[in-house]
């Protein structure tokens, strides 16, 4: 072969490569400049002064602070009433309290019983969680009036009040597979059934999701501090 062929057939090569390098680059140009224009313009400068003085902004803020103050007093009055924790009260008592409250849960219990022992357990953790609803107890031995009005034949005995009205009952742990080691979710979504508790809003779940987090940290710090003195 003509070396002068050869040396023209090789820069015919070589000028072919560079246009295709050079496609390729413009290509690539192209799809850039393509999404620049159609992503949002993330760094726009925006005036913070003029979305302080928004006034839709500020009445959403006022209404939200609002009901914020509104919950706060609800549950503060909630408590004054016996709200929140699992109180024991007595025969005298037992009438005020099951009819000034929208909804009551009462135990009736033998301290003697091992499975009222455990539906303690598990009503001394819900009370804190459901503030509109009061939770009870009431030694059944020292109320003999209630026992007998109410027929309760069988120990543990947790009924529900509304608006003084006695409307279900939980009877031993019937509702709950007649099993001593159900958790306190199982009697949780039974009381929700009924009525008695109310389902938790999201917000509030998430507000005790925070909460739950915090303490697994504080725990986790001091168990740290405690490897670290050892």
């Amino acid at each position: 072969m003509d070396p002068d062929e050869v040396k023209s057939k090789l820069q015919g090569l070589a000028f072919g490569n560079v246009l295709a390098a050079a496609a390729r680059d413009y290509k690539k140009e192209v799809i850039a400049k393509e999404k620049a224009h159609a992503a949002p313009a993330i760094h726009d400068e925006v005036d913070l002064d003029e979305l302080l003085d928004d006034p839709e902004l500020e009445r959403l803020h006022a209404e939200r602070i609002a009901a914020l103050k509104r919950e706060v007093e609800k549950r503060e009055v909630l408590k004054r009433q016996g709200h929140g924790e699992y109180r024991e009260i007595t025969e005298g008592d037992f009438l005020a309290e099951v009819t000034r409250g929208d909804k009551v849960i009462c135990h009736f219990y033998h301290r003697e019983f091992y499975r009222c022992k455990i539906m303690d357990k598990h009503l001394k953790a819900l009370a804190p969680v459901y503030l509109g609803t009061k939770f009870v107890k009431l030694d059944a031995e020292n109320a003999p009036f209630f026992v007998t009005k109410l027929a309760i034949k069988t120990l543990p005995c947790v009924i529900l009040f509304k608006k003084g009205i006695a409307v279900d009952r939980l009877v031993g742990f019937e509702d709950l597979g007649s099993k001593d080691d159900f958790s306190t979710r199982a009697l949780e979504n039974i009381l929700k059934r009924k009525g008695i508790i109310e389902e938790k809003k999201k917000d509030e779940d998430d507000e005790d999701d925070e909460t739950d987090m915090s303490k697994n940290r504080r725990v986790r710090s001091s168990t740290a501090r405690d490897s670290d003195s050892d």
